[in-house]
């Protein structure tokens, strides 16, 4: 940026900023509208660097929530359903001011607060626009900043000199906790105790974590068969107080060739992802609110915009073409230990109907494909990692501890029997699951034919590289004569809880499915829709895996946290399934070879398949596992071509010989059988 155009955005900043000064004493907007622009206006001009952390996010909060413009309902109820939805949806993107404020965004900073007074202006002198021109001026404001934001977005995820959050972390003395101040995310007591926990552990133990974590990204290039010495970024994610393991992690990364990245979670309407891991975050003031918004693109969402956002992608990528191809990919530390979130429903939320659903997910996969196009899934890896929080429970400290045990078993002992696994598993044509203990689930999974089964296998035996802790061998099913129901009574996935979760599948395919969530079972219905099939009418069966950490298991049942584990660790604690695209995403024409030198030849399906003639069709961009566990576990049994049968696991233990050590961890589990 020039000096020039720097001086033109203080401008720019100066003016709006001193307009907004003045809406607090005026009167010019008339009622119910007069006290959304006032307050919106106070909330722009009281965030500052030195503000006060928690009056920065106070409105949102759950205890405040049912007043604030970020409601879609309070909004409604104040200003009409015609503008209550609208102007919240704005409120929410207003609220962006928040980053660009402590980055130092005066360009951010600028765009927003002349997108406020764009809409004040229409609404003074007594004048009340129709709710079609307060829609036509958000929708401006969009589409004209959208390039503009796409391409921050992707620079902050590529170039390591965007270093806000990288500065922090080194500058940091962690003695102290004050820092977290810094980065302009929400930051709570739990987020200070987990800081300060971490900020005093020994240096043996932050090395021994950094260590695992960055191990298992550089493991992650050398058994994918890539190179590691072609890149040159990597892009942390995590969530503030683990910081000091982050600046552990940077030295070590520093030492195979990696420069951090680190970007904040997109905060723009027009570059969010559904993931909410897709930067670094704070805490969540408020996930009710987030759920509320997540649909506000609605509002935009037609073929001119759908045009707009690709070109917009094309453009950044093509503009950092160079730096896309040093970019690694990316490196995760996730926590776990919250209680599980169950939405409310908001009547008045902004809502996608049927085409723009539709429309949505095309983009989302067109968009994939860009930047396939420049960052090749072939020649990129990732790894993740999951650490306790706090709110885990009062055992914290014990669990933090279980947990890095959990995270650094040793590999070699599961190699070998996750191996003898998979060679009973290659002798079968099929896989039956059975459920227990009021699980109901009655699953038959197809398995790929092995025309060379002296050099081919069906399994991936997984230990802990790209996806930590180790314990897992995993598959892509046949689509055809996959069938049967996948039942489980209460699991916690991507943040959000379900009960008595059931879904039918038919030839690999959702056909029916419901949960215990509300007592309507349309609501039920909607909240499958919305959160495991991300609204696709359907969704193919991408993964069956036999998770084999029955320590981690255990470690669950110990503390009575089994709803609060990560999937990533979860998904190790029995058989799971995953619902959306293969393990193999757009690598399938990799070959993947385990240890013992055999290729794992299961890497597409019927549906994947198609990625031969239409690409744009192969691919949902979602992979949701969902896992039976231990206790509700009757049997996973290898079904024979002449129908004899080999069981892996009956009644929740293992049966196969030579798997017998992972019962160790279930024996001294009072409460397994």
């Amino acid at each position: 940026m020039t000096d020039g155009y720097r001086e033109i955005l203080a401008e720019r900043c100066e003016n709006a900023a001193a307009r907004i000064r003045e809406i607090g004493g005026e009167k010019t907007v008339p009622e119910p509208f007069r006290d959304y622009f006032t307050r919106t206006a106070s909330f722009l001009m009281s965030v500052r660097k030195d503000a006060d952390n928690r009056a920065l996010y106070e409105d949102i909060l759950p205890e405040n929530y049912r007043t604030s413009y970020g409601n879609p309902d309070y909004a409604a109820e104040k200003l009409g359903a015609g503008y209550g939805p609208l102007l919240s949806a704005v409120y929410a993107e207003l609220r962006g001011i928040i980053p660009a404020v402590f980055e130092d965004d005066m360009e951010g900073q600028a765009v927003l607060m002349e997108l406020f007074l764009s809409l004040y202006f229409e609404f003074e002198n007594e004048k009340v626009p129709q709710p079609s021109t307060v829609k036509h001026l958000f929708s401006m404001y969009l589409r004209d900043y959208t390039p503009l934001f796409v391409r921050e977005e992707i620079s902050r995820m590529l170039l390591p000199e965007r270093s806000f959050a990288a500065d922090i972390i080194r500058d940091a003395d962690f003695s102290r906790t004050d820092y977290l101040y810094r980065f302009g995310e929400y930051v709570t007591e739990e987020t200070l105790k987990t800081a300060a926990f971490v900020n005093s552990l020994p240096e043996e133990t932050v090395r021994k974590m950094a260590d695992t974590f960055t191990e298992g990204y550089r493991r992650g290039f050398e058994l994918g068969g890539k190179d590691l010495g072609r890149k040159e970024t990597v892009h942390i994610i995590y969530e503030l107080g683990y910081d000091r393991v982050i600046a552990a992690a940077i030295e070590n990364f520093k030492k195979i060739g990696l420069r951090p990245v680190i970007s904040r979670t997109p905060v723009r309407l027009v570059t969010k992802s559904p993931n909410r891991h897709a930067g670094y975050t704070g805490a969540v003031p408020n996930e009710q609110f987030d759920y509320d918004h997540r649909e506000d693109l609605a509002l935009i969402l037609d073929e001119e915009y759908v045009s707009l956002r690709k070109r917009a992608a094309q453009e950044a990528y093509e503009s950092l073409r160079r730096e896309a191809r040093l970019y690694a990919g990316p490196a995760v530390m996730e926590t776990f230990g919250r209680e599980p979130f169950v939405p409310g429903y908001s009547e008045h939320a902004v809502r996608m109907n049927d085409r723009e659903t539709k429309r949505h997910l095309d983009l989302r996969n067109a968009l994939l494909m860009i930047r396939q196009r420049y960052i090749p899934e072939e020649e990129r890896s990732f790894t993740i990692i999951d650490f306790p929080v706090p709110a885990v429970g009062p055992d914290f400290e014990e669990i933090f501890r279980e947990t890095i045990r959990v995270n650094t078993l040793d590999q070699e002992v599961y190699r070998e029997i996750q191996q003898r696994m998979i060679d009973a598993l290659d002798r079968g044509t099929a896989v039956h699951v059975t459920g227990r203990n009021g699980n109901e689930t009655d699953l038959m999974i197809a398995l790929h034919e092995l025309r060379n089964p002296a050099g081919e296998t069906n399994f991936e035996n997984c230990l802990a590289d790209v996806n930590i802790p180790v314990g897992e061998v995993f598959t892509s099913p046949v689509l055809a004569g996959t069938n049967g129901l996948l039942h489980v009574r209460r699991v916690f996935l991507e943040g959000f809880e379900y009960r008595d979760l059931r879904i039918t599948l038919k030839d690999g395919m959702t056909d029916t499915y419901s949960c215990g969530n509300f007592e309507d079972p349309a609501k039920g219905k909607r909240y499958i829709e919305e959160n495991i099939l991300f609204h696709h009418p359907s969704l193919a069966i991408g993964e069956f895996a036999v998770g084999t950490n029955t320590a981690a298991y255990v470690m669950a049942k110990r503390y009575g946290i089994e709803a609060l584990m990560p999937i990533l660790i979860a998904e190790k604690t029995g058989p799971h399934f995953a619902l959306g695209d293969t393990c193999y995403s757009r690598e399938e024409d990799r070959a993947v070879f385990n240890p013992d030198g055999k290729e794992v030849i299961a890497r597409d399906n019927e549906h994947t398949l198609v990625r031969k003639t239409d690409p744009s069709k192969a691919y949902y961009g979602c992979h949701t596992d969902i896992t039976i566990p231990y206790n509700e576990l009757g049997a996973v049994c290898v079904i024979h071509g002449d129908g004899t049968e080999t069981y892996l696991i009956r009644d929740g233990r293992f049966v196969l010989p030579g798997t017998e050590a992972l019962n160790e961890p279930l024996d001294n589990d009072n409460e397994h059988s």
